[in-house]
Order: C-alpha cells, then sequence, then structure tokens
C-alpha cells in the first residue's frame, strides 16, 4: 500500500482521450466520466510486465481469475457471497446492457428506468427495437448544500409502468448517475417487490459502487434476499474506480443459471471474447488496490464538498447539492433564467470555455441542469469553478 499523488497533472491532450480531444484547446473537459487521475502503480506494472513478454496471442477465454477477483471485490467491500460461477464477462457495462436487451426481451418490449438517468439506458433499448420507459424520479428540494435537495422514487408511477404488459426489464443506476442518490435497502426492496410482482427481470449497474459516502452505504441489489437474486442481474466495472475505461473490462453478475445461459448465449454469438490486458488490470485492481480505492473517494469527496460549498456562495444562478455518491454534481441553473438548454450549454461553452454535460441528455427532467465530473486535480476543480463563475456572472454584464 502507498500514498497515491491525485493532485498530479498529467497531459492528456494530443493523446487518444475523448475527453481532451474534443474540444479545442482553451477549452476546459468537465463533461464524459472519466477520471484524469493515473491508474494505481500496481496496475501500470502489471500491464508493463506483460507487455515485455512481447507475445500477444488468443487469451484463455476459461480463466477463472477475472471471476474470482470480482466475487473477491464484491465480499471484501460489500459483504455480499457471490460466486465466481455467477459471472461473465462482458466489454463493458453498456456491452452488458446491450446482451441484457437482447437475451431477456422481444422487438416491441419495454424496458422502465428512474429518470435522469444515464443517456444509454435511453439508446440501448431504442437502438434495439424496444421501448425506453421513463419514471421520473421526485426532485425534493431541500436548504442549499445540505444533500436533502435529492431525488425519490414515485412508486405509484413505477408499479403503472412495470404493469404494463410488454414490460420485461427494469434498468437500476445504482448508484445514481447523475442525481448522485444512493437508494436504501427499504427501497430496493420495494422496487424488487414490484418486479416480482409484475414479473419483471432488474439489471442494476452498479459502476460507482466504490464512490459511495459516509454515512451512506452499497447494497448490492442481488444480495437482498434469494428471491431477488433470481430475478437479477448485475453489472460492475473497474473503470470508474480505477481509470481503466479504455480496457474494456466488465462483468455480469447472476445466481440464477437460466439467465447467465442465456447471456452466454448472446455472449458467445456475438463472439465477444475477453483480452488478456483487461484481465490483468482488473484482477490487479480488485486484488491488489483497495487502498486506491478508498484514496480517490476522500479525494473525490473533499472535491465535492469543496465545489458545492464554492458554488453555492460564489455563483448567484446555479444551485448544488452534495451528492451521496459518484465523482459528478447535478447542477441546477434554472436561477441562471435562461429559457432553452441550447443558450445554457452555450453559455458554458462560449463564455466560460468549459465542457460540461447537458442535463437534457438524461432525460426531461434535465432541462436547466448541467453534470459536472470532478474527477481530477484540485487544482483543475478550481480552475473548472472559476470558469463557471466567469459565464454565470456574464449574463449580469
Amino acid at each position: 500500500m502507498s500514498d497515491h499523488d491525485f493532485d498530479q497533472i498529467l497531459n492528456r491532450r494530443g493523446e487518444d482521450s475523448v475527453k481532451w480531444n474534443l474540444y479545442p484547446a482553451d477549452v476546459l473537459p468537465m463533461w464524459i466520466a472519466d477520471s484524469d487521475f493515473r491508474a494505481p502503480v500496481e496496475v501500470v506494472n502489471a500491464l508493463l510486465k506483460r507487455v515485455e513478454h512481447g507475445i500477444f496471442g488468443y487469451t484463455d477465454s476459461e480463466n477463472q481469475d477475472f471471476a474470482r477477483a470480482c466475487a473477491h471485490w464484491l465480499y471484501s467491500r460489500f459483504g455480499w457471497e457471490a460466486s465466481p460461477d455467477w459471472v461473465e464477462f462482458t466489454p463493458g457495462v453498456c456491452a452488458g446492457l446491450a446482451l441484457c436487451v437482447k437475451a431477456f426481451t422481444s422487438p416491441g418490449d419495454q424496458v422502465v428506468m428512474l429518470t435522469p438517468t444515464y443517456p444509454p439506458f435511453y439508446s440501448i433499448p431504442h437502438e434495439n427495437g424496444r421501448y425506453p420507459v421513463a419514471c421520473p424520479l421526485i426532485k425534493r428540494d431541500g436548504p442549499t448544500g445540505h444533500g436533502d435537495g435529492d431525488y425519490r422514487i414515485d412508486f405509484a408511477d413505477l408499479e403503472s409502468k412495470l404493469a404494463h404488459p410488454r414490460a420485461r426489464l427494469m434498468f437500476l443506476c445504482n448508484p445514481q448517475n447523475p442525481t448522485g442518490r444512493v437508494f436504501r435497502r427499504d427501497e430496493l426492496l420495494r422496487i424488487g417487490e414490484l418486479c416480482l410482482k409484475h414479473g419483471v427481470l432488474l439489471i442494476s449497474d452498479e459502476i460507482h459502487c466504490d464512490y459511495v459516502f459516509e454515512p451512506h452505504r452499497h447494497i448490492p441489489f442481488p444480495s437482498l434476499s434469494p428471491e431477488l437474486a433470481q430475478i437479477s442481474v448485475t453489472a460492475i466495472n473497474p473503470s470508474k474506480t480505477f481509470n481503466i475505461a479504455d480496457l474494456h473490462t466488465a462483468a455480469l453478475i447472476s445466481p440464477n443459471p437460466a439467465l447467465r445461459n442465456r447471456l452466454r448465449a448472446e455472449i458467445t454469438g456475438a463472439g465477444l471474447n475477453r483480452h488478456s490486458f483487461g484481465v490483468i488490470a482488473a484482477v490487479t485492481a480488485y486484488t491488489e488496490c483497495a487502498y486506491y480505492a478508498d484514496q480517490v473517494r476522500a479525494y473525490v469527496y473533499e472535491n465535492l464538498k469543496y465545489a458545492v460549498n464554492w458554488i453555492n456562495r460564489f455563483i448567484p444562478g446555479i444551485r448544488a447539492y452534495l451528492p451521496e455518491s459518484t465523482y459528478v454534481l447535478w447542477l441546477d441553473c434554472s436561477g441562471l433564467g435562461l429559457d432553452s438548454q441550447a443558450e445554457l450549454m452555450a453559455l458554458f461553452l462560449e463564455k466560460g470555455r468549459i465542457a460540461l454535460n447537458s442535463g437534457t441528455d438524461y432525460g426531461a427532467e434535465g432541462f436547466q441542469h448541467v453534470r459536472i465530473n470532478l474527477a481530477c486535480p484540485r487544482a483543475v476543480v478550481e480552475e473548472g469553478l472559476e470558469r463557471l463563475k466567469t459565464a454565470a456572472t456574464s449574463l449580469r454584464d
């Protein structure tokens, strides 16, 4: 174990980073959800050792190291005793969502989700001939900056959507992107009860599970009960925690052998294979780098607290709430008085020279909102906040 330097600023321009190359050089990118932190030294060294071998032939697809590492992480961090036999490899959570759509639904079926939510929750069903169905979360307005301006589930609306005869799947994002909400045990149980009642399978995207802040805690959905475990598939990926998204290594986990068999058939039919670099990075991260996960969570939490306090103090028209999880802030910009989302995004890009995610990419509920990524060195956070302020105060000039 060693202390990682999260204050280190590394130049990512001119490389193959979509985050840093999409916009002109004078624009600060704080949008797409990859971090600007170097991966753990153990991961880097393990990959270098593999590169030095110099031969990169076909990978052993039966190697169980990846499955064992995933099971180890879930038990050591969250107390869920998942068997390695329940783990199926997939090259990313989005690929896993698509596999689930293909395996468990037919064209014309519906996929239910709590919104606002991660854009692929909408696009993946749509692109596969299914219908995404939004269940808007209820925003509770609380004192600025104290974390209780949060989002709650409208269970009556959720049940009405799950009861539709063509509803086959529910996509759950927990921890929730972009709101930062961590769903409580009673909420998860109620979701599960409704899915059981209406014969809907639940796919739980838990990619942000390592970024949950005290006093909250992450509860893997299948750990709630044996009955709910049998109607669920859980997706995890070390990419957010250890900044290794480009290695395309994620897991779909279910104790239900019938669900796994259908997923395996889709994986085989799509010709998807694991690759050694992704497996090496994931196994190393999950077995040797718990210290890094603890440190990056603590560092990001300090960034979030700093940003929330700074925004609410110095930027009139923008409201920030301390999230319960993730490394993004979901900013309410309705106080700026702009009538269109296009105007809002143009304001930040043209006046502030800062790139953010548009709230409407996450659903209609994101109108007059933006998402900002704070998984970066504190100096970058400070610069980004100044640019937000420059953009917002330009409206008063």
